[in-house]
């Protein structure tokens, strides 16, 4: 890190993230992550009072990024069960991008998951409050027939019900060749319920 850089709390998330990709959670170290800045490992600790809270916060920021990329479909104008339909994609595409795209940053983070399931907690309420929000919508559009006060309740259900598209510890099976089909049949197996 250059002198005149500011040391803030994304950089160390971003370095952090650095050094779980290279020497995976079990022999990652605050020490690494100063290391990696420039900066001695006390600088770290002003920013994440512990090693705990280092890796709670860079689970959260990773878990947020598949948050942020769904927004538009639960904030999106136009048809609910179409918006349904690309959320529950998006969600499986970037499940699948993480797992593929970087297998061991991948298995780290499953690491760190286990470590934070308050965090994981959290992530998927704000999965399911999304999924809520569309369904809300649909049941205006008179497109689904869930009853107001139960959006949470039948969007934590659409949650589940799609468990296998979604949750790492499937991630094995995202390559089968019959993938994508057992996926479409869920899809519309969940619009079909939903239908007013």
């Amino acid at each position: 890190m250059a002198a005149t850089e500011t040391l803030t709390a994304e950089r160390i998330l971003e370095a952090t993230e650095e050094v779980l990709r290279r020497y995976g959670p079990a022999k990652a170290t605050v020490v690494d992550v100063a290391r990696v800045l420039g900066v001695s490992h006390g600088s770290v600790y002003r920013h994440f009072r512990t090693k705990a809270a280092l890796r709670e916060a860079v689970t959260e920021r990773w878990l947020e990024r598949t948050i942020v990329a769904l927004r538009p479909y639960a904030e999106a104008g136009g048809p609910a069960d179409e918006r349904l339909t690309g959320w529950l994609t998006a969600l499986f595409a970037l499940k699948r991008k993480k797992a593929g795209g970087d297998p061991e940053l991948m298995a780290t983070f499953q690491v760190l998951i286990g470590e934070n399931s308050a965090v994981v907690d959290r992530h998927e309420d704000h999965l399911v409050e999304q999924i809520a929000r569309i369904l809300e919508d649909g049941r205006r559009e008179g497109r689904f027939a869930v009853p107001e006060k139960d959006a949470t309740v039948t969007a934590r259900a659409v949650f589940d019900a799609t468990d296998r598209f979604h949750n790492p510890a499937h991630a094995s099976d995202w390559s089968a060749p019959d993938v994508e089909d057992a996926f479409a049949a869920v899809v519309s197996l969940v619009q079909r319920a939903l239908r007013a």
